[in-house]
This record gives structure tokens, C-alpha cells and sequence, in this order.
């Protein structure tokens, strides 16, 4: 217990000094609504991180990887706005390639979180884990030629979401979701609500990337705030979900030794 504590706060220790180093003394508009989000994203995110690897070591040791992964996803995804929101306040223009450099990170370690559940209902398998993985770089990959026009915008988003479609369902209709209803409560509240998020959370990403085709400076400004509120609300609900999971699953084992 006290050995993961230690690997916590080092990290934690890790991050504060990165965070510092990358900080730039370029003042904040007040009155810069999309900068104020990436501020507030960032700070969250950090906020997650430390309280994933801090609670890391009160759940089972079969939930901590989970847990761990769910911590990466959110410490990344700090890492990378730290960049995204100086280079908005700095130059005011959108960090289209910043935004899927995290995206192509995060993403898939959300596959992998989401695979650590299939793994403990009992139907995880090699290849259904590289079935969801390459469908999520797909869909990503596709994104970024159709938003950086390397290819046709309506054909690249067309690929990406018969990706993103295959994901939802593989988990609404697929051999998980029929054996998550005989796993523990933990695992099917973290399975219940991870379909959720990556059904209808991840339902922005598509709909703003239609949005932001035809939208003036004020839609895009709008597109970047909707984005940073979604990335928080998806990598840290996801994470949420998992450790709520987790602690509802060691306290139901340490209620059943007793």
C-alpha cells in the first residue's frame, strides 16, 4: 500500500514539474470564452489524473490497472492541453493537430480501458481487441485527412464513422454486452456507463466535425469550446465510472470475506 502510494505522488511530483516547465507567461483574455475552456479542461484533467493514481491503491489489485490506464488517459490528455491552450492564447487560431495527436493516444488507451472490462466479464479476446483498436485509429486517422483536406471531406467522415458504428456495435450487440448482464455489479455499472460515453459522448466528435465544414470564426469558436467540454467530460467520466466500478466491486469482495 505504501510502495503505490510513493509511485503515486512521484508521479504526481513528475507532472506538477513538467507542468511548470511548460507554463508561458502570455496573460489570459478575460474575455476569450474558447481560452477560458482550454484553461478550465486543463486544470481538470490534471485534477483527474491526481486523483486516479491517489486512489489507484484503495481498490482490488485486479481493478488498479484500470484504474492506472484511466489515470494515463486524463495525464495525457493534461499534457497535450498544456500545449493546445498556449498555442490558442498565443495565436488565436484552432490546434487541429494537437487535438488528434491526443486523440490518436487517449483514444485507443480508452479501447484498452474498455477491453481491461470485456477482460473481467470473461469475453475478451486478442481479436476483439484489435478489432475495436483498429476500428478507433481508423476513425481517427480518417478524421484528420477529411479536417486537414488530404482527402474529401464527406468520404474521409464517411469512413470514420462506419469505424465509430462498428465500435457501438460491437458493444450494443455483441458477445460482451450479452455476458455483461451475468458479471459483477462493478463491472456491469462500468460496462452500462462506458457504452454510454462512447456511444453518445463520442457522438460530438462527428457532429462537430459536420459543424465545423461550413462554420464562421464565432461556429469555430464554438466547435473549440464543445470539443474541450467533451474531451473532459468523456476521458474523465470514463476514468470515473471505472474507479466508481472498481470500488464497488472491492467493497462488495470485502463485505463477501468477512
Amino acid at each position: 500500500m505504501l510502495n503505490n502510494r510513493i509511485f503515486g505522488l512521484s508521479i504526481l511530483a513528475g507532472l506538477f514539474l513538467a507542468g511548470s516547465a511548460n507554463a508561458e507567461t502570455t496573460p489570459l483574455d478575460t474575455s476569450d470564452n474558447v481560452a477560458i475552456s482550454f484553461w478550465i479542461a486543463t486544470a481538470l484533467m490534471f485534477a483527474s489524473t491526481i486523483f486516479f493514481l491517489v486512489e489507484r491503491s484503495n481498490v482490488a489489485p485486479k481493478w488498479r490497472t484500470s484504474v492506472t490506464v484511466a489515470a494515463l488517459v486524463t495525464g495525457v490528455a493534461w499534457y497535450h492541453y498544456t500545449y493546445m491552450r498556449d498555442h490558442w492564447v498565443q495565436t488565436g487560431e484552432s490546434p487541429l493537430v494537437l487535438r488528434y495527436v491526443d486523440w490518436l493516444i487517449t483514444v485507443p488507451l480508452q479501447v484498452v480501458e474498455f477491453y481491461l472490462i470485456l477482460a473481467a466479464i470473461g469475453v475478451a479476446s486478442a481479436m476483439l481487441f484489435w478489432r475495436l483498436l483498429g476500428a478507433s485509429i481508423i476513425m481517427l486517422a480518417f478524421g484528420f485527412f477529411g479536417e486537414t483536406g488530404a482527402m474529401n471531406s464527406m468520404v474521409a467522415w464517411a469512413i470514420g464513422m462506419a469505424a465509430w458504428l462498428y465500435i457501438i456495435y460491437e458493444i450494443w450487440a455483441g458477445d460482451a454486452k450479452k455476458a455483461s448482464q451475468d458479471a459483477s455489479e462493478g463491472v456491469q455499472f462500468a460496462f452500462t456507463w462506458m457504452t454510454y460515453i462512447l456511444t453518445f459522448g463520442w457522438a460530438i466528435y462527428p457532429v462537430g466535425y459536420l459543424y465545423g465544414m461550413d462554420a464562421d470564426a464565432d461556429g469555430q469558436n464554438m466547435l473549440n469550446i464543445v470539443y474541450n467540454i467533451a474531451d473532459v467530460i468523456n476521458k474523465t467520466a470514463f476514468g470515473l465510472m471505472v474507479w466508481y466500478a472498481a470500488t464497488l466491486d472491492t467493497a462488495a469482495e470485502s463485505k463477501s470475506a468477512e
